[in-house]
């Protein structure tokens, strides 16, 4: 097994920040189309993979980048700061094909990722709640299912989805090709509208064994300390980055708003009011990342000396995911209020603040997350253990 004991921390790192930078422009122009779609363009999608944002993910032992939590943080950050959508998608893409290289073995690796560095691998998307039903046949799984949320379908080569073994109960986690499930296409929403984030279904399909691995899983067949994390709480890793770097465009486009009308008459972007609700805006955005930064510094130290992350510190990253994500929804609600008509027309207040109200709804900061992190924290299960986003006793 092509497993390293210590935590990477990528060299890479700052061209791929420079790469993504350089393609703020064309994410900008694309993003009414995107919209339109339902998906990124070809063009988006096809230099979002070329700068490495999904590389970044992947094991380098594999060719990968293997960047550590704190710098795939600051990646899907930076993305997103440029478009909302395109960040959504490209964490998905990045944790579904990323934990696939990590947990599947060399079977499944000479399928699936023969050439990493050469851009020759699957790109996987699917949805990891809902299981389906596998049952257990000679040399795999006859899989059977319908999921939702998959975000990044329309890029992706392979699904990835959870099953649950008939008889035994187990959680497993399966890779399979795209051609083998029907796709509905049925995301009509508000917001996020560019993620392509459709249901898909299946019956009877055949999954060899080697193309599964389970669940729970902290222990990688490829790949360094990072995938020790297991698969829900390198989830937490983007969906961090993703709310910051929302929050970061949207208060960097509410200033530009400010710029623009300060000085007419009746601004409002010119009372006391605005330039305190601001500045406690920008407090709390810079508070929320710093703390969700240290949390992440100390399993990034827990990482590196071989050890795995304790109850406590597993709680900490999905309040400091909750966190982040509630706090900007705050943030927008406050450029919302001061941006006037530059908050319901056409253009990246309007479409930055559809994304967020959306982005807020999924699963991992769900109120139902946050009660279980105050269940931890004030003793009251001081027993308890985390079992994917439930704390059981």
């Amino acid at each position: 097994m092509a497993v390293s004991m210590g935590l990477h921390v990528s060299p890479e790192f700052p061209a791929v920040l420079e790469r993504i930078d350089a393609l703020g422009g064309a994410l900008e122009a694309d993003a009414d189309a995107a919209e339109e779609l339902g998906r990124l363009t070809e063009d988006v999608g096809r230099a979002l993979l070329g700068a490495g944002v999904v590389r970044a993910a992947l094991p380098q032992s594999l060719g990968g980048y293997e960047f550590s939590p704190c710098q795939l943080i600051e990646t899907v950050e930076r993305v997103s700061y440029h478009d909302s959508a395109a960040g959504w998608t490209m964490m998905a893409l990045q944790l579904m094909t990323g934990t696939t290289a990590a947990y599947l073995d060399a079977v499944a690796m000479a399928d699936l990722f023969p050439d990493v560095a050469g851009g020759d691998h699957a790109l996987l998307a699917g949805h990891g709640t809902r299981p389906g039903r596998a049952v257990p046949v000679e040399g795999g799984y006859l899989v059977s299912g319908s999921w939702q949320f998959a975000s990044g379908m329309a890029h992706a080569t392979h699904i990835h989805s959870a099953i649950q073994v008939e008889g035994t109960g187990e959680l497993r986690v399966l890779a399979m090709p795209k051609s083998q499930v029907e796709l509905v296409d049925n995301w009509d929403v508000l917001g996020l509208r560019a993620t392509h984030s459709i249901d898909y279904h299946c019956a009877d399909v055949h999954v060899p064994a080697t193309h599964t691995y389970l669940a729970t899983t902290t222990n990688p067949a490829n790949g360094g300390a990072i995938y020790r994390l297991g698969l829900v709480n390198m989830s937490a890793i983007g969906h961090t980055g993703w709310a910051l770097g929302v929050g970061r465009r949207l208060l960097d486009e509410l200033k530009r708003v400010a710029a623009a009308k300060s000085g007419t008459h009746n601004a409002a972007v010119d009372t006391a009011q605005f330039h305190a609700e601001y500045a406690t805006a920008e407090a709390k955005l810079r508070s929320a990342r710093a703390w969700a930064m240290e949390v992440w510094r100390g399993i990034e130290d827990i990482l590196e000396a071989g050890e795995l992350t304790s109850t406590e510190q597993d709680t900490l990253l999905r309040l400091a995911l909750n966190h982040a994500t509630w706090t900007v929804q705050e943030v927008g609600q406050t450029v919302h209020r001061w941006a006037g008509t530059a908050a319901i027309r056409r253009g990246p207040i309007d479409r930055f603040l559809r994304d967020l109200g959306t982005g807020t709804q999924h699963i991992t900061s769900s109120p139902t997350v946050l009660q279980n992190c105050g269940k931890w924290l004030s003793g009251a299960q001081p027993q308890a253990h985390w079992e994917f986003l439930d704390l059981t006793p």
